[in-house]
Order: structure tokens, then C-alpha cells, then sequence
């Protein structure tokens, strides 16, 4: 099963940040298990959100610094508090700051709000690898490019 937890970005400005969001919905896989009468997303799901734009800011950081083919892999989760419940129907609003970008990876601080309060905080940590699978590569330019424009062409 393949989890894209963003629906779209709305700002990508490296080295520093990134912004996204996630409309939650009830017809998600999660909520059929967790918890049956009481839908919550779980928290892992919500950092996961988080790594897949803060991945996309320290892929677009090492773009700017001439290494195009480097793609963050999530290594590390710290520091990790879910402070209210993410139900069907929220819409949750992601913002990622890089605290560090190199060859060998970086770390990004993410935080997610719903309707302006703060729900979840976390720090990740990224590697960097070099995928050479044509498809993936193009797979992931055409991904990049639908969650910032809306279209893949």
C-alpha cells in the first residue's frame, strides 16, 4: 500500500521551508481500524505527511545546490507530540523548516495545525539516496509536479 499524505504544496522556498496540506477523509484506509466509531488519524500518518513535505524541501535544497538526483529517505523521528485528535472532514495545515541540509542529508522541524491550533510537532531526519530507476524518477518529477501545480504537465 502507498500512502501520499499530501494533497497539495503551497509554498516550496528553500533552504527554509515548505508549507502543505492534507483534507482528511473519512473514506481514508486508517479509519476503518483506528478507531471504529471514533475515526482518528494516527499520528505516525501525520508525521508521515510531514516527512513527505519535508523531504520534498531538502530534495528542492540540494536541487538549488547542484545535486538534482539526491532523494531524501525518513531515517529518524524526535521529539514527536500530538497535542489534540485529527478526525474526517479536518483539514490539516503542514509547514516544515529546515534546520540542516547536506550531501549526507538534513533535518527539518514540522508542524501541523488545524484551523490555526497546533495538533502535532515533530523533528525528522532524512539520508539522502540516488535512485536510478527511470520510471521512479519520472514518476517523482510528475508527483512534484501535480502537488504544485495541480497538473503533471
Amino acid at each position: 500500500m502507498r500512502y501520499i499524505l499530501l494533497d497539495r504544496i503551497t509554498a516550496l522556498e528553500p533552504p527554509e521551508l515548505a508549507r502543505g496540506l492534507k483534507c482528511v477523509s473519512l473514506a481514508e484506509d486508517q479509519f476503518v481500524d483506528h478507531f471504529p466509531g471514533i475515526p482518528v488519524m494516527p499520528g505516525a500518518l501525520i508525521c508521515e505527511a510531514l516527512a513527505q513535505l519535508g523531504g520534498t524541501l531538502l530534495e528542492a535544497t540540494m536541487r538549488q545546490r547542484g545535486r538534482p538526483e539526491l532523494a531524501a529517505l525518513l531515517t529518524m523521528m524526535e521529539r514527536a507530540k500530538f497535542r489534540a485528535p485529527v478526525r474526517p472532514g479536518d483539514r490539516l495545515e503542514l509547514e516544515t523548516r529546515a534546520l540542516a541540509a547536506s550531501e549526507d542529508g538534513g533535518r527539518i522541524r514540522g508542524t501541523a495545525q488545524v484551523d490555526g491550533k497546533l495538533v502535532t510537532e515533530v523533528e525528522l531526519t532524512f539520508a539522502f539516496v540516488t535512485p536510478t530507476n527511470p520510471r521512479l524518477l519520472e514518476s517523482r518529477r510528475e508527483y512534484l509536479n501535480i502537488l504544485l501545480t495541480g497538473s503533471s504537465e
